[in-house]
């Protein structure tokens, strides 16, 4: 696949705020805010400056591919919401795209063929985020699709594994490299998502995998 798209992509699943507007993988251009509690402030005009500054409008897109967790529920929630009202708005399809698998491409661009690696990510006080990944061909395969873990399994999930990548404060092994890039959720999308593409937006919700609790 050689031909140019323009994607609208978002990544708002931790603290990251990231957006980009892709062509190829050589052509595309990237904002990010790396900054606690901003999305809800600063994603939307991101995006307007993002679009007016390469001169495409909204309804000229191909498509808008979103980060869809796991990850913050409130980060995943504005990034989802910002999708489906600028998709409605311009009749455009909107790609989920499964966070971790969007890392795990990010990630594989430095580790060798064949190795195997990790993503864990705090969910909570005891439980996090895991998924394990081999590389063959250049592409990440998933050995464990993203799933809910306890962290006293975290040593023998990990055991015997050298590439660590999460924001786990357990073990000094982990590499902190917790989200994605809005490019690569976009050159994820162009790559290995496109029959996930739907204009269905009411049916479409983040992948919590755990339930939301409210704080007293």
């Amino acid at each position: 696949m050689n031909e140019d798209k323009k994607i609208l992509s978002i990544e708002t699943s931790g603290e990251l705020c990231s957006v980009a507007l892709y062509f190829s993988e050589k052509k595309y251009d990237e904002r990010n805010i790396l900054m606690k509690h901003i999305h809800s402030e600063k994603l939307v005009p991101m995006i307007e400056e993002l679009l007016n500054s390469n001169s495409v409008k909204t309804n000229e897109l191909d498509w808008i591919a979103v980060s869809n967790g796991p990850g913050s529920f409130t980060g995943l929630r504005i990034g989802m919401t910002t999708a489906k009202g600028l998709a409605f708005a311009s009749s455009l399809p909107i790609l989920p795209v499964p966070t971790f698998d969007a890392l795990a491409l990010q990630v594989s661009s430095y580790i060798d063929s064949s190795k195997i690696f990790c993503i864990c990510n705090n969910a909570n006080i005891e439980e996090f985020y895991f998924a394990k990944y081999r590389i063959e061909d250049s592409k990440p395969i998933a050995i464990i699709e993203q799933s809910l873990e306890k962290k006293n399994e975290l040593e023998k999930l990990t055991s015997g594994i050298e590439n660590i990548f999460g924001n786990l404060k357990q073990t000094e092994s982990i590499k902190d490299i917790s989200s994605p890039t809005a490019f690569h959720i976009a050159k994820w999308s162009y790559l290995y998502g496109q029959d996930l593409l739907t204009f269905e937006y009411d049916y479409l919700e983040p992948n919590y995998l755990k339930k939301f609790k409210v704080k007293t």
